[in-house]
């Protein structure tokens, strides 16, 4: 109390001092005294209520309980009073024993009086019922069948309760009761055709289905009810429960399983469609059953029994095991894609479960998967490898294809704008677009899936397609006369190779996403390149076979017969533009390359026929006279190639220029100026060799070794300073050693 008393003091000065902190407060001193008692006073009252309530809760617990007590000693004396009263009872309960059991034997004799008439009539009412249940009326058959089995019933219990170990008495009722089990069996077995027809019969006579559900009904209460009385007294009847309920929805779960297998009509052997025949027929039957069940059978059954969220449990369940069954088949590979596509798209698509007439009630994102990811995954992985095998097949059977017509005696067909190609690259493609549409059916992924699989195969392909067309040449030059169409099939080839190129855009355009473009971008580089050597090739191919014809008159230039008025540059002219009319049927990207080769070929073949010295002119008029002639001839391959490469936009003077420039150097009448003249064409033609210079210079005839060797040797000293945009010419000519010895320097 001290220290409270202590703390209080201390609170008490807190509190003056708080409100008596400078000198104009002390006036109030008075007041804040008067507001102090106010509070105590309040204080103290509230105190004293509490005080005296909780007294007076104290005074009324203890008047209960002094209640309580006197109540307890009221209800021992009873007890002990009833204690007392039933052990002098006792001995009269023994005495009435006998009236019990005459009680019990007067209720089993008025149970039997009750039904005697029924029992004495069994035999009729078993024939009516049987009748009734053959005419098709079920509810008074199982009217009469219920009067028989609470007949039977009754009498089995009273005698259950009388002598329940009285097995004899109780065997003797159910014999004479038997035929009534065949009765309950031969309605049942009608009950159960009415519901596996219950889809049909709903359209035709849904009256009769309301009584086959109302027939079930009636047999789920006296099943509780027997169930019930079980529980208390121990006994139930033979046959309970029938759960008919039960038996009718596993009927309809056998009868939704035996429609779903039976829906396959076809195998492999028969219709190499079965499975896309076997799954529409399955989508058809399904959805015409659903709505079927959503607009008819769901007014036929009790609310409680939720019989079209059963059916679609029962129909999906039997679906899933029917997927599993066809997944776990060896199936090809455009099965796998009929039936992953039916299963991943079909199966939710407003063709099936999807319907807009199914909803709200079938809800697509709540089914599960009729097939779980890793069988999916396992179809896929070998649908894949399926594909691969096929593809390859595929490419290699069309590449044997095209072989055979690259040896026909007829020219191959040509497009709309009258370019030669084979039918290859449509085939191919036709085939890609194929399997990719298919692979589009599934999902997104497979389809880029597929396109990377055809253009890696397409790669491969075009290796072969490359060494084919190789051994096609080889194949040729053996006999030129075979095959017949050689140049416009080898044309044909190499219009491919441009097809090839403009599909293959086209391919991923169509079918690739913009951020996949990057994992092809190598692929795609390598197939152009092959492509491009394909063509290039081919054109080499074809300009070989030119060359070949031009051989002899190649052979003509700068030889005598040459200067003495040869018609061989005339004649090259005009077999070249024989050849070129074959040629217009090449390409444009691969024609234009071609015109230009030609062009520098020619030329090449040219200069070379002048290095190799066929000739020395002995005088200037010779030299004026022949190199007339090679200015002239020049021209002539300038207007040649002009008129070839007519739209082009090429610029093809530059290469006959350099025959002009020989021609100048052989022109040359003062030996003074040869140096001169001979430093402006290496200046034009930084790639010209000494042995180039030697082999012109001994043309001329002119010049002595020791003019040709100071020619050579000033030209070595000076600077060379090569045009950027010269593309080297003289490097591919070679002069011969044997009759001209090296000059050295």
């Amino acid at each position: 109390m001290e220290e409270t008393d202590r703390e209080a003091v201390a609170t008490a000065v807190q509190r003056v001092a708080g409100m008596l902190q400078r000198p104009d407060q002390l006036d109030k001193v008075e007041q804040y005294r008067r507001r102090e008692a106010r509070k105590k006073a309040s204080v103290e009252a509230r105190l004293k209520a509490a005080i005296q309530s909780q007294l007076d809760g104290v005074r009324t617990g203890l008047s209960q309980l002094h209640n309580a007590l006197n109540d307890v000693k009221d209800i021992q004396q009873s007890l002990i009073d009833v204690n007392k009263d039933w052990r002098q009872s006792i001995n009269t309960i023994e005495n009435l024993k006998d009236v019990k059991d005459a009680v019990v034997q007067h209720s089993q004799l008025a149970a039997a009086v009750e039904n005697l008439k029924n029992i004495f009539s069994v035999p009729e009412i078993v024939r009516e019922t049987h009748d009734l249940i053959e005419r098709g009326e079920l509810l008074q058959a199982h009217r009469k069948l219920m009067d028989l089995e609470c007949s039977r019933d009754d009498l089995m219990y009273e005698q259950y309760r009388m002598d329940s170990k009285n097995t004899h008495d109780m065997n003797l009722i159910h014999t004479y009761f038997g035929d009534m089990q065949k009765l309950s069996e031969e309605l049942a077995k009608q009950l159960w055709m009415v519901v596996q027809r219950s889809l049909v019969t709903v359209r035709r006579d849904p009256t009769l289905l309301v009584s086959v559900v109302r027939i079930i009904e009636r047999e789920e209460k006296i099943d509780r009810r027997m169930l019930d009385r079980k529980k208390q007294t121990g006994f139930i009847p033979p046959g309970r429960p029938k759960k008919w309920k039960e038996k009718m929805f596993n009927i309809l779960e056998r009868t939704v399983s035996t429609r779903i297998e039976g829906t396959q009509a076809d195998t492999r052997e028969s219709d190499k469609m079965w499975l896309v025949r076997h799954l529409e027929i399955i989508r058809k039957y399904v959805l015409d059953d659903l709505l079927v069940a959503k607009t008819l059978l769901d007014q036929c059954f009790p609310p409680h029994y939720d019989i079209f969220n059963r059916l679609l449990n029962m129909y999906h369940q039997a679906l899933a095991t029917r997927m599993q069954e066809l997944a776990a088949e060896d199936l090809e590979a455009n099965e796998i894609v009929s039936l992953l596509s039916w299963v991943l798209n079909t199966y939710t698509s407003a063709e099936m479960m999807g319907n807009s007439e199914l909803s709200p009630e079938v809800d697509v994102n709540s089914l599960d998967a009729l097939i779980s990811q890793n069988v999916v995954d396992q179809l896929l992985s070998k649908y894949m490898s399926t594909l691969t095998s096929n593809i390859i097949g595929w490419l290699r059977k069309a590449l044997e294809t095209d072989k055979k017509d690259w040896i026909k005696e007829t020219e191959p067909e040509a497009d709309q704008d009258g370019y030669y190609q084979t039918t290859l690259p449509a085939i191919v493609f036709q085939m890609f677009e194929q399997n990719l549409q298919v692979a589009a059916q599934i999902n997104e992924d497979l389809k880029t899936k597929v396109l990377i699989l055809c253009l890696q195969q397409m790669n491969s392909f075009l290796t072969r397609y490359k060494d084919e067309a190789q051994f096609y040449k080889e194949d040729h030059l053996k006999n030129r006369q075979y095959p017949q169409c050689y140049v416009q099939y080898m044309i044909a080839v190499i219009n491919n190779c441009q097809t090839f190129k403009e599909s293959i855009i086209s391919l991923k355009r169509k079918y690739l996403k913009s951020d996949m473009e990057d994992t092809l971008s190598i692929s795609h580089a390598n197939m152009d390149a092959t492509l491009d050597i394909i063509a290039k090739e081919g054109c080499s191919s074809l300009l070989d076979e030119v060359f070949m014809d031009l051989e002899p008159h190649l052979n003509e230039l700068m030889t005598k017969k040459w200067l003495m008025g040869s018609n061989a540059v005339g004649t090259i002219c005009v077999t070249v533009e024989d050849y070129f009319n074959d040629f217009a049927r090449i390409k444009k990207p691969y024609k234009k390359t071609m015109t230009l080769e030609a062009h520098r070929r020619v030329v090449v073949e040219y200069i070379r026929a002048i290095m190799l010295k066929r000739i020395s002119f002995k005088n200037a008029e010779e030299r004026k006279e022949g190199a007339e002639r090679m200015i002239k001839e020049a021209e002539q391959f300038r207007f040649l190639f002009k008129k070839l490469a007519a739209g082009s936009g090429e610029d093809t003077e530059g290469l006959c220029d350099i025959i002009e420039a020989i021609a100048e150097v052989i022109k040359l009448t003062d030996p003074s100026l040869l140096y001169l003249e001979v430093s402006t064409l290496v200046s034009k033609y930084p790639d010209i060799r000494d042995d180039h210079i030697a082999a012109l210079l001994t043309v001329r005839g002119d010049a002595s070794r020791d003019m040709k060797q100071t020619i050579i040797e000033t030209l070595d000293q000076g600077p060379s300073q090569p045009n950027p945009n010269y593309v080297p010419i003289f490097k591919e000519i070679t002069v011969p050693t044997l009759t001209v010895p090296k000059l050295l320097k």
